[in-house]
């Protein structure tokens, strides 16, 4: 992931942007942005990102390149390389500065026991938390515990815009 804001390119009051490369079989970590919405455009390869909502909504949305999307302020996501080449795009920010929060680190911060007994997490999850924060992984699974269903893939939601237009997604957003 290259970075570009104010911290390294003074000139940008208003603006941030990632680049990103997701190899195939990775993944952009489960994070959220805690500083603006995220803009993304497309550039190469195909993905599937999944937005997490409150009250337990989420979508997922499938992307090539040429593609939008849109992440609301602090909604949790994660970007799925879903091709046989690299995944590039650009994530961009109404902002000074670049910021996310890790859904790993924010649990391997979190006293063990607390994230153990709340998610039922086996000793293996546990022990591959990271206190670093890392921006894209290897696809691989974790046994639930056994006392929790098999994780089920969440329905989705497959939209295509065209160059330029907006993901506006207001049946996602309502109560």
């Amino acid at each position: 992931m290259r970075i570009v804001d104010s911290t390294n390119f003074p000139i940008t009051k208003t603006v941030a942007a990632a680049l990103v490369e997701v190899k195939p079989g990775g993944m952009r970590e489960m994070h959220w942005h805690p500083n603006n919405d995220e803009w993304q455009y497309y550039l190469t390869g195909t993905a599937r990102m999944t937005v997490f909502a409150a009250n337990g909504k989420a979508r997922t949305f499938n992307y090539r390149a040429g593609d939008v999307g849109y992440v609301p302020f602090a909604f949790g996501h994660y970007i799925q390389n879903t091709g046989d080449q690299s995944l590039w795009f650009l994530e961009m920010f109404k902002s000074d500065h670049f910021a996310d929060v890790s859904l790993n680190q924010w649990m391997a911060l979190t006293p063990r026991e607390l994230v153990a007994d709340n998610v039922q997490a086996t000793q293996e999850l546990m022990n591959a938390l990271r206190k670093e924060k890392g921006r894209s992984l290897n696809t691989r699974a974790f046994r639930l515990h056994p006392s929790r269903r098999e994780a089920a893939e969440i329905g989705g939601v497959h939209r295509r815009f065209a160059m330029g237009s907006v993901l506006c997604g207001t049946s996602f957003y309502s109560s």
